[in-house]
This record gives structure tokens, sequence and C-alpha cells, in this order.
């Protein structure tokens, strides 16, 4: 019976991630072949202002309906006439590029096209709002233009006489950025409890037009107390996740990178002492990058060396080992009118033992079926070969509710659904901050 049903639940997650990267991998081509026709200005009937939608995940909505009140807002793309599309990266000097993506629908269908801009990483939350705001009007213009509202638009230029350019600025960092944080430093206290959890770490970044370099440590410490009554002594549950992440990545191309990649860790809840990872990676990716803001299909592949030191002797009778393994990825990434997608697939194997591996499948997506109807669904699924630092002997009862010990599984598998309805009033154009 439960062979039986575990065979439905891989026919339906392979069917589902199956639908996801075949809807991400078709929008994506018809999106690219899609023509650069230029509609004809809409008629003298159509005086309205035109319906706006903005998809944007840090964008100050009521500042921008205040300042930007000569068009319509509505709750829902399907209304709009104009869907806009504000995405960010990362860049040089630890800075933000925006990039804008306006395209028209109904009467401005055709109308597309796109504007970026850059922001400095001392800029305020003020400075990029104003800025953000900025570049929506100049975007709003071209589709105003086009109608009788059109006459109300003047065109200006700030020329500072500034003529530098980015390759004629000198810096004393060379694109170095240094961001030491704490995520978190937590203290709960009850009666018989006591829990404590910190994590902090530095992030040092250097990013130019042909390379990428980051140099990450961090640390995590876990602290659980826990006094019964059952016992004179309180069970004390200690976690230590420490690590560094870096790589050093360069632009071959428009399509291709290449990098070399070293990781360190230290967890003694999966029983690793010390493990060091090194190796080369390359990347293709379908679409040029500079437009895989709004889409994106890559396919990754590294080989990596791996010494690995464990706190006990695991189930294979090892102190310590080392190993070699490859990795393969294939991620598509789509953000569209219509919904957005998010799918892909990672393999990896050791070379020594091929049927040591792991194999993962993930999908999250989010579809606007019709007007105000929105269905989301997330699933991903694991199987897991690879548990070589699993450590020898029964786990106590308390080591597993605390989680000090990894436990031998084969697979793990999560899923979720969401609907979302929406109805009445299509407009959100009024601003009230009160409460």
């Amino acid at each position: 019976m439960l062979q039986k049903n575990m065979g439905i639940v891989l026919h339906l997650f392979f069917f589902l991630f199956g639908i996801q990267f075949l809807l991400g991998f078709n929008s994506v081509l018809a999106q690219e072949a899609k023509s650069d026709t230029i509609t004809k200005p809409i008629s003298s009937e159509q005086a309205h202002a035109p319906y706006v939608y903005i998809d944007c995940q840090d964008c100050d909505y009521n500042f921008i309906r205040t300042e930007l009140s000569f068009v319509n807002y509505v709750r829902d793309p399907e209304m709009a006439d104009i869907h806009v599309f504000v995405t960010e990266e990362g860049t040089a000097g630890g800075g933000r590029e925006y990039q804008f993506s306006f395209i028209g629908r109904r009467a401005f269908a055709g109308t597309e096209y796109t504007l970026k801009h850059y922001v400095g990483h001392n800029a305020t939350r003020g400075e990029i709002r104003d800025a953000l705001t900025e570049f929506l009007r100049m975007g709003y213009a071209s589709f105003m233009l086009q109608t009788p509202l059109g006459v109300r638009f003047s065109v200006e230029y700030d020329d500072d006489g500034s003529s530098n350019t980015l390759s004629e600025v000198h810096d004393p960092w060379d694109f170095w950025v240094f961001q030491a944080y704490v995520g978190r430093v937590e203290l709960e206290m009850e009666s018989n409890q006591t829990e404590f959890d910190s994590r902090w770490g530095i992030f040092a970044d250097r990013v130019t037009k042909d390379w990428k370099f980051r140099i990450r440590p961090y640390f995590n410490y876990e602290r659980v107390k826990i006094q019964t009554a059952e016992r004179d002594d309180p069970v004390v549950s200690v976690q230590r996740r420490h690590g560094l992440d870096s790589y050093a990545i360069k632009s071959l191309s428009d399509h291709w990178s290449a990098g070399l990649f070293g990781t360190y860790l230290t967890n003694n809840g999966r029983n690793i002492r010390h493990e060091v990872i090194v190796g080369p990676g390359v990347e293709y990716s379908l679409f040029p990058y500079e437009v895989a803001t709004r889409r994106a299909i890559t396919f990754t592949y590294q080989l990596g060396y791996g010494y690995h030191d464990y706190y006990e002797e695991t189930i294979y009778g090892k102190m310590e080992e080392n190993l070699f393994n490859h990795q393969i990825k294939g991620e598509v990434n789509i953000l569209q009118p219509w919904g957005n997608i998010e799918t892909g697939f990672s393999g990896s194997q050791y070379l020594h033992d091929l049927t040591r591996r792991r194999v993962e499948l993930y999908g999250q997506t989010s579809v606007r079926l019709f007007e105000g109807f929105s269905l989301s669904f997330q699933i991903e699924y694991s199987v897991v070969r690879d548990q070589l630092g699993l450590p020898k002997g029964e786990a106590s009862l308390e080591d597993v509710l605390l989680r000090q010990r990894e436990l031998a599984t084969d697979y793990s598998f999560e899923s979720s659904i969401a609907v979302t309805y929406t109805f009445g009033s299509k407009f959100t154009n009024v601003v009230n901050t009160r409460f």
C-alpha cells in the first residue's frame, strides 16, 4: 500500500514538474520570438487615463500613487493597459541596477520597452524611492503621449556638464565592498526552557563587468536547555554550524561563464568536524545574461574535490576521507504578466561510487488564470543516496527531537498549493495611511 501511494505521489510530482518546466521553456521562447511592432496611437475617444498594474517587490506604492496620480492603478494585471515590472540586480561597488519593463496591453498592445537606473550602495531608502518614482513617470510618458492627456506632458533634460564615465573613476577600494552583519541574536526564556540563537558573518564582494568575487565567512550558534521533572540534570543541545563560501567567476561571453568555487563547513548536527570542497564550474545561459532579470534558462556543471573529517565514526567505518563528486543543474526563471515560474533540477554523484547520488527537483509557480483568480503551488522532491557522514550507532530520542543527529532517509517530499480570488472595485488609486 505504501509503495502504491508513493507511486501516485511521484507520478503527480513529475506531472506538475513537467508542466512547470514546459510552461517556462515555451514562455521564454515565445517571448524571444515576439516582434517589436509598435501600435498606432489610440483613438481620441479613449480620453480616460490608462490603467496601470505594477509588479515590484521594493516599491512604496502609497508614495507612487500619491505622486503619479495621472493614471489609474488597478489590482489585477488582467485589467491593466500598462503592466510594469521593476526588477533589481547587484552591481559593482555594492549598488543596485533597477530595470523597468513597460508592457502595453489592450490599446497599447505591442508597445514594450525597458529603462535602467543605477543606484549606489550609499543611497538612502528615500533616494531610491524618489528615483523609482521618477523612472515610472518617464515610462508612463510615452503611453500618455498616445492619449489626449499627452498634451499635458513636457520634456526636460538636466545637463550637469558631467562627462565622466565609470571607466574613468578612480576607486581606492578597487570595487571591493565589505558588509558585516548580525542576522539574528534571539533569546527565549521560560521557567523550564531557555533557547539562545545567533547568526552573524561577513560579506566581501567585488563585482566588475568581467569578474565576480565573494568571500563570506558565517557563524551560527544555537543552545537549548530543557529542565524536566523526570530528570535532575537538564537536557542541553548545542548546534554549531560555521563555514565559508567563496567563488571567483569569469564572464566569458553573453551566454557562457566559468568559475572556481570553495566552501568550508563544520556542523556537529550532521557529524561534520571539517569539510572542505573546491572545484571548477561552467554555466551556459540559453538567453543573453542582460535579459536574465525577467526570463532565464541556465545549465551549470561543477566538478569538485572534498576532504571530510567526522566527529564520530560513520556507518561506513570512516573517520575521514577524500572524495570527488560532480553536479549538474538546470533552472528556469520566468517573470511574465500572466505570472511567474521558478523551476529546476539538480543531480550529483560521488565518483568513487556512482550509486552514491542525490537528485533534486523543485518548482514554484504562480499563474493568473483569469481576472482576479490566481493559482500557486510549490513542490520539492529529493532522492537521497549520499549520506556518507551518518554516524554509526542508534540515535537517542533526545538527539532526534533536538535535531542533534542526522537521520538516514531515502527521499524527501514537500508540497503546497494556494488559490486566491479577488473581486470588487478594480481601482487602487486611493491612499489612506491611517493606522
